[in-house]
This record gives structure tokens, sequence and C-alpha cells, in this order.
């Protein structure tokens, strides 16, 4: 998986900026064509304590509005859970990230 967000940034920086509530998310998205709707995830991003999730989330919720309504059925049920959850900042995948590098060593 691609990690974004993350450049520059060593293993103990990371560890540090998640002591102050940094974390790793992953966004949603929805495209459909007629009747077909695919939902998909973004990168994973790692989100700074002090950072706001939104100027991450608004690339992927915007092609959401965009192109995600058009499928019948499920293009509407995706387009409004992918909107719903990067509204909320995202899947947190933390801990997720952490175990796979911590099984990785």
């Amino acid at each position: 998986m691609k990690f974004k967000n993350v450049e520059g940034m060593s293993g103990e920086d990371m560890l540090k900026e998640m002591a102050q509530g940094g974390r790793f998310v992953i966004f949603q998205y929805c495209i459909s064509i007629i009747i077909l709707s695919f939902k998909r995830g973004s990168a994973i991003y790692f989100i700074r304590g002090n950072e706001k999730p939104g100027k991450y989330s608004f690339k992927y919720s915007l092609v959401t509005w965009l192109l995600g309504w058009w499928g019948i059925p499920w293009g509407p049920i995706f387009s409004f859970r992918s909107l719903y959850i990067n509204s909320k900042g995202g899947i947190d995948v933390t801990k997720d990230v952490i175990e796979a590098a911590k099984r990785k060593k």
C-alpha cells in the first residue's frame, strides 16, 4: 500500500506525532457508470496531530459528489457512505499499520 504525507519522516518522528494524536487513515470514494458502481479507498495518509483530515479527504469527496451517484442502485448508497466516512475523518487504520510494521521486523 502507498503512504502519503510521510515524506522526510523517520519512524521515531511518526511515533512522536502519534503520541500527539497523529494517525493513519484511508479515505473512500465512489465512481459510477450507469449500472456499475465502484467504491475504492485512497492511499494511506498520515494525519499529524495538529492537522485536519479535510484537506486530504476533499478531493475524494469531490470525485464522489461528481461521479458517484449515477449508478443504480449502488451509486447513491456507496456515495452516501463514502461522503459520511470522509466527513468523519476517514477510516483509521493506525493499529493495522503498526501491526504490519511489527510483523515486518
